[in-house]
């Protein structure tokens, strides 16, 4: 078995205050995908930095206090590579991957969130344009490679009704747009990006689970919340998927994070 979790930490210095330190120690995850880390690896705490028993991989953004992926590893990647060649975003802090021994390559993905009418959503739509492409290529080298993949992140859209809370209320805001759907669309389309949205997959007719719930009002409290935190796999991966959840908080008061950390379990 291999065990993966992604989670959005909403800035590692808070979150390690909060509870994510014990929750590190605690999780049987063979690799863990951080996003929106806001912090320098030299910001961190050396135990928070080089946690023991993990091999770390941090990609922070070039704009301090912004955005930041990482990768947590079990086992020393044999390579690792921060951006996908995309100019504009190769300093952004927003793509990590590595390739695993045992012919897994996991990146960590923080997609730009957007809003509508802004340069925000014109850079998000610049992301998502040269990012499907890059997806391909890295399917098609993989499977040349014998090799899986897994994409694991903060992809900030809400791919179907049954993926939000209030999908009525938000058709034209920045997160579930037509447009964004239909990109994803074209990510999960096995004749185009050939990737599979795992959780979903394997909980087909379930709303939810949502991994994000806005801190303003009783949000997570009323399970008002997104699911778009997602292990996107390719094909032979996928297959192999046994297990999906959200590991959602007892009670508003134990979150160390706005979003909750997302884990699949495949057979090896």
């Amino acid at each position: 078995m291999i065990q993966v979790t992604t989670v959005n930490v909403n800035g590692l210095r808070a979150a390690s205050r909060k509870g994510y330190v014990p929750w590190l120690a605690e999780t049987d995850a063979d690799v863990v995908c951080l996003q929106e880390v806001r912090a320098e690896p030299e910001q961190l705490a050396a135990g928070v930095r080089e946690p023991e028993g993990w091999h770390a991989v941090w990609a922070p953004s070039s704009v301090k206090g912004r955005a930041g992926v990482a990768l947590l590893t079990r086992r020393e990647p044999e390579r690792v590579r921060i951006g996908f060649g995309a100019a504009e975003f190769e300093e952004s802090g927003r793509y990590v991957e590595a390739d695993l021994p045992g012919g897994l390559t996991v990146a960590s993905l923080y997609l730009p969130s957007g809003e509508v009418g802004t340069e925000r959503q014109a850079e998000k739509e610049r992301f998502m344009a040269d990012f499907l492409p890059y997806l391909r290529e890295l399917r098609e080298k993989a499977a040349a490679d014998g090799r899986e993949v897994l994409i694991c992140g903060d992809w900030n859209i809400a791919h179907r009704e049954a993926d939000l809370k209030n999908w009525r209320g938000n058709r034209k805001n920045s997160g579930f747009l037509p447009e964004e759907r239909a990109w994803l669309d074209r990510v999960f389309d096995p004749a185009d990006g050939g990737y599979t949205d795992v959780v979903r997959a394997l909980h087909p007719e379930e709303t939810g689970p949502y991994s994000w719930w806005s801190y303003r009002g009783r949000a997570f409290d009323n399970d008002s919340g997104w699911r778009i935190d997602l292990l996107a796999a390719t094909a032979g991966l996928a297959e192999r998927a046994v297990k999906g959840y959200v590991e959602r908080a007892a009670a508003h008061e134990l979150r160390w994070s706005d979003h909750a950390p997302v884990t699949a379990v495949f057979d090896s």
